[in-house]
Formats: structure tokens, sequence, C-alpha cells
């Protein structure tokens, strides 16, 4: 049961958390897809991340639509499109723990891809292979930023083609995430999310990305490369502490 002081510090979360990713293209939903984990069910907390980091991305494409790659968007949904046919299949609902540690792992497992290994979104058929690892880390740890990175270290691409192409690729990533997520939580009274919460949610998203804007503007792709790396490293981490803590219980 959410009650009016947990409600109001997710709003305020939704918000500091879309201005990270209104800037990085990442971390806020880390930060987000954590604190969701600790207050509610695995798939309301997915749910309601889904919808509010939809808001957000759909929000920031809007913004940066002149520097959104088109054709690495249409790959990458087909990959994605696969990833939840297997999952819907299978039934699989995530365990709290596990989504944790996966969701502090992930960007460790970004950091492992050798430099001369890494795939480049750019590439033919490279944008469907990221759609399908990363939709399918997505609806086991909620996000998938970290590993949609390594896609685009060597892609060449500005800061604001990045942060607008992955915008709208998460938008159709968190759609998909929405919708699995959303069927079970329908099947369940228990872990229903009230309509109002998810337009506090939904409001605050587009805010912080807003404000974001500017910022963002004013960086060097030097410094966003290495902020993005450092904020995604420490959250990580937390996470992953949080979730061995969870298992070992």
């Amino acid at each position: 049961m959410l009650t009016l002081p947990m409600v109001t510090a997710l709003g305020v979360t939704v918000l500091a958390t879309s201005f990270l990713s209104g800037l990085f293209g990442m971390a806020g939903g880390m930060v987000l897809m954590g604190l969701l984990l600790t207050l509610l069910p695995v798939s309301a907390a997915m749910m309601l991340h889904g919808v509010t980091q939809m808001a957000a991305n759909g929000w920031r494409a809007w913004l940066w639509r002149s520097h959104v790659v088109w054709s690495i968007v249409a790959q990458y949904a087909l990959g994605g499109a696969v990833a939840v046919a297997v999952f819907a299949l299978l039934a699989l609902v995530p365990d709290k723990a596990v989504s944790l540690i996966v969701l502090g792992l992930s960007p460790y497992m970004a950091l492992a891809v050798p430099a001369r290994w890494a795939p480049d979104v750019t590439r033919r058929g490279h944008p469907v292979i990221a759609g399908v690892l990363c939709m399918g880390i997505q609806l086991v740890a909620g996000i998938s930023g970290p590993l949609l990175d390594v896609f685009f270290v060597k892609s060449g691409l500005t800061r604001q083609s990045v942060v607008a192409t992955k915008a709208t690729i998460q938008v159709f990533g968190h759609l998909f995430k929405s919708v699995y997520f959303g069927a079970i939580v329908l099947a369940s009274d228990a872990n229903a999310v009230p309509p109002a919460v998810l337009l506090l949610c939904v409001a605050m998203a587009v805010l912080g990305t807003n404000l974001s804007r500017r910022v963002l503007d004013r960086m060097t792709d030097d410094q966003f490369r290495a902020w993005s790396r450092r904020l995604v490293l420490v959250t990580g981490t937390i996470y992953l502490g949080q979730g061995l803590w969870l298992l070992a219980a």
C-alpha cells in the first residue's frame, strides 16, 4: 500500500531520475528501478517503471527528434519483439533478489566487453542483436541502459544523437515491458497501481526531462561519457549489494 509520504517521495525521485536520464540517456532509470523494487511487487514495479520511463524517453525523443537515427530504432524494435515473445511463451516473472542482482551487474557486464569487440549500433544487424539482448535483460532487471550503451560506444554518433536514438529505442523497450507486466498486474488486484500515481509519475518524468535539456547542451562529449560511466557503476554496486543481501536473507 502506497502512503502519501511514499507517493510524494516517489514523485520527487521520478523528477530527479528523469533529469539524470535526460542528461546521460541512462542512470536515472537504474535509480528509479531500484526504488520501485523496494516499494512494490516485481510485476507492479516493472509496469510502473515502464510507463514512467516510456513518458520520459518519449518526451526526450521528441525534444531531440531531429537527431534520431530511425534505421537503428526499427531494427532494435524487431529484436525486442523476439525477446518479448520468448518471455511470454515461458510466462517468466523474475524474483526480486534476482532482478536487483542483474540490475547491479548490468554496468559491469557492459564494461567487461573488450573495446575491440564492442559492437557498433550503426552496423547492419547489430541493432537487432541489441534488441534481443537488451530486451531480455530489461524483462529481468527492468533496465538495459548500460548494456545498450555498449552498442553506442564505437558508433561515432554525437551525444545528441546518442541520447535521441537511445530514447526512441527505449520507448519501444519500455512499451514492451509495460504491456508484458501490465497484463500480469491486471490479473492480480493486489499488485494494482492507482491511476493517480501513474499520472503523477508521468508528469514528473516529462518535467525532469525538460529541465535536463539546457544542461546537456552545455556538456562536452567527453564529460558526457565520463559521468555516465561513474554514475552507473556507483548505482550498480549499491543494487548488487541489495540483491545479494535479499538472496542471503
